[in-house]
This record gives structure tokens, sequence and C-alpha cells, in this order.
């Protein structure tokens, strides 16, 4: 890494406050308007040494870059958060999905130093069929548990009376169900466990006291220190935490668990992934700006129009690189290469410019040399595939056409890679 990067980075570190970003920054959609571009080179350490072995990636180049990413745009995890979580199975029924699940509601009650108490949902479905442990895929979703499904009897999550806009159609039963495979992936002999976002932390900065935040002692998204982290910091801490749960789960495969998200959720299932290595597949579906995109193309949303939109989302220091990309002395890709030696997929969207379909490509692209070091392989080209074009190596990408959403195409591209890392059959 270029030695003047880490000092103006510093500078410019020091300065970043919350007042100053542009939610209304101009933003390219236009390709041949792209400017060139220098990406930090990704085996290079701060000191300039070049990192040739996966020893010298784990000892000394891979620490550098989780530090970059904690101190600089995602904020630091706490080591010890002083809060205890409580797993209550509220119902079960094995007949679910037409005999095809067993269906499993576990209430997480969260209780902070403070002696304050937090209360979040998981619906687990697990195959009927399987023999032995599965794996599972863990996903968030946006509008609680029982829009993912229309089965009757999942309950509603509890976050949905504080965050149901009156009059919205919103919320209710079965609303994203076409975003959610269950059918599919218990055929494959998946296992999958979701929970609404806002149980974790409400995703308004005025809200967020109604969540994990409120039993953080001190914690105020308003006042954060440079390096505080924001909501993707506590919602990848909640994916983590399900985690708890789910290795403990008799018919849970702990070696072969997935982190899944979409959009903001893609971003959050990346930084949840990088620091938690149970997850042994990562997968962003158009994670886009501060996910898998790469941040110095400033194609589609860029840092200033996310960080002035959602001033929660990251912490205070990333506020720097608004309208300043090029000074950035990290980028996304290599947060992606901080996954290996596990398995990283991102998915984008032809329709979805936004998310910048070819930056997100790229950046999984420019993660491969990572990858190499342990004689895995990565993306074999720069040039993006074509639609419909999956490639699963190591590293797996694909992009579809339509709109920024998920789709049962996404999800089939999905279980064929985890197919291929669990070396599973299809007829498990």
């Amino acid at each position: 890494m270029n030695k003047k990067y880490i000092s103006l980075s510093l500078a410019l570190v020091m300065s970043a406050t919350m007042s100053g970003q542009n939610k209304n920054a101009p933003v390219n959609e236009d390709e041949s308007k792209v400017q060139a571009f220098e990406l930090p080179d990704l085996l290079t350490c701060t000191g300039g040494e070049h990192v040739e072995t996966a020893k010298q990636w784990e000892k000394k180049r891979r620490p550098e870059l989780l530090k970059l990413f904690s101190q600089q745009e995602y904020g630091v995890t706490p080591r010890q958060t002083g809060i205890k979580v409580k797993h209550e199975l509220v119902s079960s029924n094995p007949k679910a999905m037409n005999g095809l699940a067993t269906e499993k509601q576990v209430r997480f009650t969260f209780t902070g130093k403070n002696k304050q108490t937090h209360q979040a949902l998981l619906l687990l479905y697990i195959p009927n069929h399987a023999k032995g442990r599965v794996p599972v895929i863990v996903s968030y979703n946006f509008h609680g548990n029982q829009t993912t499904t229309f089965e009757e009897d999942v309950l509603f999550s509890p976050s949905r009376e504080l965050m149901k806009k009156a009059g919205s159609d919103s919320w209710v039963r079965g609303e994203q169900a076409s975003r959610w495979s269950y059918e599919l992936a218990l055929q494959r002999g998946y296992a999958v466990a979701t929970m609404n976002y806002h149980d974790i932390c409400p995703d308004s900065p005025a809200l967020m006291e109604h969540g994990i935040p409120s039993l953080l002692p001190n914690y105020n998204v308003d006042s954060r220190e440079a390096n505080e982290w924001g909501a993707i910091g506590i919602w990848a801490w909640g994916y983590s935490r399900i985690a708890d749960y789910l290795v403990k789960e008799k018919q849970i495969d702990k070696d072969c668990m997935v982190v899944l998200g979409h959009s903001r959720l893609g971003k959050t299932a990346l930084w949840a992934g990088v620091q938690d290595k149970r997850f042994k597949v990562v997968i962003s579906n158009d994670s886009g700006c501060g996910g898998a995109a790469l941040s110095k193309r400033v194609f589609g949303e860029n840092i200033a129009r996310i960080t002035g939109n959602f001033p929660h989302w990251f912490c205070p220091a990333f506020n720097a690189y608004s309208e300043n990309e090029a000074s950035m002395p990290f980028d996304q890709h290599e947060l992606l290469a901080l996954v290996a030696p596990r398995h990283v997929y991102v998915a984008s969207a032809e329709d979805d410019s936004w998310a910048d379909p070819k930056g997100e490509y790229l950046s999984a692209y420019y993660a491969g040399p990572a990858y190499q070091l342990y004689d895995m392989q990565g993306l074999p080209s720069a040039t993006q595939p074509a639609v419909h074009q999956p490639q699963h190596y190591d590293v797996g990408y694909h992009i579809r056409s339509g709109k920024h959403d998920v789709t049962a195409y996404d999800w089939q591209c999905y279980l064929d890679f985890c197919d291929k890392v669990f070396q599973t059959k299809s007829d498990r």
C-alpha cells in the first residue's frame, strides 16, 4: 500500500464528521464516463512487503486489511459486548411445507449489562427427508419472518409494530415469499434460517434505541467515535448470534453454514462472513456500494450518496471518502479476499445499475490472488461473463436478467455452488 495513502487517510479520518455528507451528490451510470482508477495491491503490506504465502497472508496482510475495514468502513466490533443470549423454542411443526420440513421458531432474548432486554425471532426450516446433519443457509429478511412464507403458523416478527408504516402493504404474510425458495432449498437437503434484521437493530437512526444498541452502554449513533460500529456492524454481530444457536442444533452441520444477504443485507453478510469463520460460504446478492462493488469506480450509488442517506450504516470514518474515493487506501476486492480460504459468491442483476454489476464482478475477480495463495481458483478473466452464465470456481459469480431482487434463479445458482463446495449430492 502506498505510504501517501496512509498519511492522507489518517488525516481524513481525523476530520470526518456526520454532517459532511452529500445525499444528493451526482451519480454516474454511464460506463464511458468511469474515470481511470488505481486499486490498492491486495498482496502488498503497508510496509511494502509482498505476500507470497498463505502464512504471510494470515499472519500479516489479512490482519492489516481487517483492521482497515474495521476502523474506516464498518466500525470495530467489540470483543465483548456484555450481552447474554437466551434461546427459547416457541413452536415446532414437524409437518411444515406440506410435510417437507420441520419448522422451528426460536425466541432470542438478549440481556445487557444494564439489565435491559431485547427480543428477536428466528424461523428455521429443516428438511425432513435428509439423513444425518444438513447444511444451513442463514439470511435476514426485510419485513418479518411472516413475509417469507404463506405458512399460517409463522409468527409475526417482534419489530413489526415498530417498523410498519400505517396503511402500508408491507409486513403482510407472504409479501416477499417470491424471494425465498424454501421448497427448492429443502428439496436439495438444505436447512434455511431467517430473522428480521430490524429485530436486531431497527434500520432507522431514530429507532435504533429499540434494538441491540439499547443494551450497549453509552451507545449513541449520532455521537460515535470515528471507528465505532454502526448498523451494518450490529447486524453482522447478529448473524453470528444466529450461528451460535445453529451450531447447537443436532440436525445442523456446523461445518456447512452459509450466510446470504441481499442489498444492504448483502453488505452485512460479507462483513459477517469476513469476521466469523464458521460461515464457510459467504454470498452477496446485489450488495453494491459498501458491499461487493468497487468504490473507486464511482459508478451507481457512491459513498457520498450512501453515507448521506444512511449515516447510521457505517462508522463515521467512512464519511472521509465521500466524493473522495480516490484517496481510499483500500477497496472492496480486499474485503472479498478476506473470506479466503473459505468461499465467496457475488451475484448481480443486469438492470441494477445502482449496484454497479461490473464493479461487483471486478471486485470478485481482483480478490483472486488471495485464493491463489491456497492453490484455489479465483475467477479466470477480468471480462464479466454474459447473463445467465454462472462462474463456479472457488470464487463464484453470476449476473442474471432483471432488477434488484432475489429470484429462484439466484437460489438455484447458490445451491449449485454450495453443493460443489460441500461436495454434496442434490438427492441428499
